[in-house]
């Protein structure tokens, strides 16, 4: 299949200055590709390009109309209309309360169906039903609700945990899967988790993918954990449900297992559904699995059960239903394999320093995916699966990156104290001189299992860092996926022993490299990053000048006490109320260090990050200040646990780099 294409960028607003390095301003402005929908016999796809505007803040998008095969792309004027799927019966889209339909790939629209204000919908592959999901009152927390003479207070009444979410206090409202027949009205719809205290999507992130239809429309799947309350913020159980139509009744799927049961997607034949699935009940970070259950029988397998990674990306059934294809971590970027649902065999793909992620379309033996590295925003590549030869399909900021001298990155393996092997990413400026010495950034990655790939961000964006002169290394170290699952474990309970070694042993290495100043050094990162850099703050002697802390956990006591999902404290640390009392809170608190702390220090906190609360930076600058440190506090009032509005987000580039300039 030939695929080359090239979508021109228009200029960027903001002024693509004369430099040709990157910039926060031209982070903030690169075009960002989504794919939209794929037609049914994945020959053609709809994808956006949309682009920041600073001033307002919006991201302003166009649409294309993509045929795979001849890699043509035209523009497509959707109007208001926004994109719901496209399957067999054509493309479905809603605009105000009702639902279109176009057979003739958008280009003129008929409609089909009256849906109300609602948050997600998926239609029935027969096209004679419609399930979709919106926020129900389940209980009454609001005093306006409980008392009806009160329209204006302002009072919440909680009577259990799970009260307060990611960034959002519970008002009683969930969100319910709800199934109606096209030939009847919406208030007709039946609601699937009726009464229940459950939320399907899941929050704080589900969409549609937590909830699918049967091949032949005679069920619905949908996800959720079956718990509320305290139970609900002490476990991770959770549940794909099926409901049958016909006979009105649920059943549980995933029962015997007590960890997270996710993302259902049916093989095309309808013979076969597969879904993630960690085995452990509080591990958030547990081994996650492809299950595979044969619909006839029920008969559950685990594929990659003995394998010795984590899958943590993209899964895709082929045409045939022969073959699933996965993203994952490995080895310090993400890569496709191959997985044989008959023998459970595994195979890599694709190789190479960047992250393959969605995977869109299939054409024969070529997959249409996305790929990025720390240089580039995510693009359209087709791999041809035989050989992993890729093929760029999209380049929507070739006018941007043709006036952007880029750095390189190298993946150095460093032996650690305990005499393993710990891969460490080394990012250089660009026109990097190997004869020059370079202020030099350790950056600390949060999670803390999250993976450190090749991954491209407008916050922590490795290109903008080593743009601005610095010299960035990134330890794949303990708690790592795409190490092989021991690896990726080890860090729990663990925060501040092995882990800190790994970090003090890539910066002791760094120093070796002549082109390392080791005079002046950093560190930087985010939530478990940022404990990170706490920690290494009591510890460090004199290693580092200067450290940035954002959204990081300081003092691990209050930090249990006003945290939400407990499942994860309690897995990761243990409870301040264990005996023995677990290290987290003694020799592994940050808190308790900052009598050795003697360096700059910026900190950085959302005002409604509640898995990190506020009181965790506003307690960690009152200590660097009364310790008489130099110290900035940068607060952010309407940010969670990340930055998401542009203009923020350019302030956080800004002072990020300034607090270096001065202390660096």
């Amino acid at each position: 299949m030939k695929l080359k294409h090239t979508i021109l960028s228009v200029a960027a607003p903001f002024l693509m200055n004369a430099q040709n390095v990157m910039t926060p301003e031209i982070l903030w402005t690169l075009n960002k590709i989504g794919v939209s929908a794929v037609s049914p016999d994945q020959s053609s796809l709809i994808y956006t390009i949309g682009k920041t505007d600073l001033k307002t803040e919006k991201n302003n998008k166009k649409t294309y109309f993509f045929n795979i095969k001849n890699a043509e792309a035209a523009n497509l004027d959707l109007g208001k209309k926004a994109l719901i799927q496209w399957d067999k019966n054509g493309i479905y889209a809603q605009e105000g309360d009702k639902i279109y339909l176009s057979k003739d790939a958008g280009k003129t629209w008929a409609e089909f169906y009256t849906i109300g204000e609602v948050d997600n919908i998926v239609i029935s592959p027969d096209g004679k039903k419609i399930a979709f999901s919106k926020q129900v009152l389940v209980e009454k927390v609001m005093g306006k609700d409980k008392y009806q003479d009160v329209p204006k207070s302002s009072a919440h009444i909680y009577t259990d945990l799970n009260h307060r979410h990611w960034d959002y206090f519970s008002e009683g409202k969930y969100n319910h899967v709800f199934v109606v027949n096209v030939a009847d009205k919406v208030d007709n719809a039946k609601d699937l988790l009726e009464g229940k205290m459950w939320d399907s999507p899941q929050r704080p992130f589900g969409g549609t993918e937590d909830f699918v239809w049967s091949p032949n429309s005679a069920q619905l799947l949908y996800v959720t954990k079956p718990l509320s309350g305290a139970e609900y913020a002490q476990s991770t159980n959770t549940d794909i449900f099926a409901y049958d139509l016909a006979a009105g009744t649920t059943t549980n799927l995933t029962e015997s297992n007590k960890g997270y049961d996710v993302a259902p997607k049916f093989s095309p034949d309808g013979k076969a559904l597969l879904w993630m699935s960690m085995e452990r009940d509080g591990y958030e970070a547990d081994k996650n699995d492809i299950k595979l259950m044969d619909w006839k029988s029920r008969k559950v397998s685990n594929l990659t059960k003995d394998w010795d990674e984590s899958v943590v990306g993209d899964v895709f059934w082929t045409q045939d239903s022969k073959t699933i294809y996965f993203t994952t971590a490995f080895r310090g970027t993400k890569q496709l394999f191959s997985l044989n649902p008959r023998n459970a065999k595994i195979q890599q793909v694709t190789k190479g320093d960047f992250d393959v992620n969605e995977i869109y379309a299939q054409n024969k033996n070529q997959l249409l995916v996305s790929r990025n590295d720390i240089n580039h925003n995510p693009d359209l590549f087709s791999v041809d699966v035989k050989s992993g030869t890729m093929t760029q399909v999209t380049e929507v900021n070739k006018a941007n990156y043709a006036k952007l001298t880029p750095g390189k990155s190298e993946l150095k393996m460093v032996k650690t104290t305990d005499g393993k092997e710990m891969g460490v990413w080394f990012h250089y400026p660009p026109d990097f001189d190997p004869n020059k010495k370079y202020p030099t950034l350790l950056y600390c990655q949060g999670g803390p299992q999250s993976a450190l790939t090749q991954y491209f961000s407008t916050r922590w964006n490795f290109a903008l860092m080593a743009a601005n002169g610095y010299i960035v290394v990134a330890p794949n170290r303990r708690g790592m996926p795409g190490w092989g699952t021991q690896w990726n474990e080890q860090i729990s309970k663990d925060w501040g022993g092995q882990v800190m070694d790994d970090y003090l042993t890539a910066t002791d290495y760094a120093k070796t490299l002549p082109y390392v100043d080791a005079d002046r050094i950093g560190a930087v990162g985010a939530s478990y990053g940022g404990y990170s850099v706490f920690m290494l703050a009591g510890i460090h002697e004199n290693r580092f000048k200067t450290f940035i802390a954002h959204d990081g956990l300081f003092d691990m006591k209050s930090w249990y006490g006003t945290t939400e999902e407990l499942f994860f404290a309690n897995w990761d640390l243990g409870k301040p109320t264990d005996q023995p009392l677990p290290k987290a809170y003694t020799e592994f608190n940050p808190s308790n260090f900052v009598d050795k702390w003697n360096k700059p220090i910026m900190i950085i906190q959302g005002g409604i990050d509640f898995r990190v609360g506020y009181e965790q930076g506003q307690q960690a600058f009152q200590a660097a200040r009364l310790h008489g440190l130099k110290s900035k506090f940068l607060y952010f009032p309407n940010e969670n646990h990340w930055v998401l509005k542009p203009q923020n987000g350019l302030v956080w580039q800004l002072e990020f780099f300034e607090w270096l300039r001065e202390t660096l």
